[in-house]
């Protein structure tokens, strides 16, 4: 035993991503962690809400919604205690509308308990870089929503950007992370952010999904 946790260690090149991982069944916990056994630079530790404002060096919370909970209440207490934490929610049968209501409450991505090994992964890796996950069928719904009633969401009258401030719209559209914008573009990681920040206040958004939603709608960026 000792020596497969040694060789995993060796193995994990990449910097080590925390995860918190917060349920009300502990049998979860024990599925998370198999699940990612895989994953050496994965680290799992199993939380309460109470104890999250007192641990240290997490990189993001997998938040899981169940029957008998407010999925908002907890992201409340939440963001109450850490509001720098990211979190992904994870549950079953959560309608489309809850979960753009979870992304606008600041959750960053939702991944069903259904889902393939490889897709929770990889939305943990892309939350991590600082983007957002979300099944293609709620950004359909969402995209559908703005085309129909742009109004409702954004506000009115034109928003006119900085050249640079394109450049970053439009590999924020193509999916790219703050990192890989900045490698490409030349420019720091945290230069990017401020970017991303701006781009929203101007547009009147909370996150980037809203954000790349209006720019396609609006025919800020070019369709590739």
């Amino acid at each position: 035993m000792k020596a497969a946790t040694a060789v995993k260690t060796a193995l994990a090149k990449k910097p080590l991503i925390r995860l918190a991982v917060v349920e009300s069944d502990p049998l979860r916990f024990v599925g998370f962690r198999a699940l990612f056994d895989s994953e050496p630079d994965f680290e799992l530790i199993s939380a309460s809400l109470p104890e999250i404002s007192g641990l240290q060096g997490i990189d993001l919370i997998l938040l899981g919604n169940r029957n008998g909970q407010n999925l908002f209440d907890l992201m409340a207490g939440l963001k109450a205690a850490r509001p720098d934490l990211r979190i992904i929610v994870t549950g079953s049968g959560i309608d489309e509308e809850t979960i753009l209501k979870a992304i606008a409450a600041g959750a960053k991505g939702y991944v069903d308990e259904a889902a393939s090994p490889t897709e929770f992964v990889q939305a943990i890796r892309i939350v991590n870089q600082g983007s957002v996950w979300a099944p293609r069928r709620v950004l359909s719904m969402f995209i559908e929503r703005v085309s129909t009633s742009p109004g409702r969401i954004f506000p009115a009258g034109r928003v006119t950007f900085t050249d640079r401030e394109k450049e970053v719209l439009e590999m924020l559209v193509a999916g790219r992370s703050n990192k890989e914008i900045g490698s490409a573009l030349g420019i720091e990681e945290r230069t990017v952010k401020a970017h991303v920040a701006k781009l929203m206040r101007k547009v009147g958004v909370q996150n980037r999904i809203a954000l790349s939603v209006h720019a396609i709608t609006h025919s800020l960026v070019t369709a590739k």
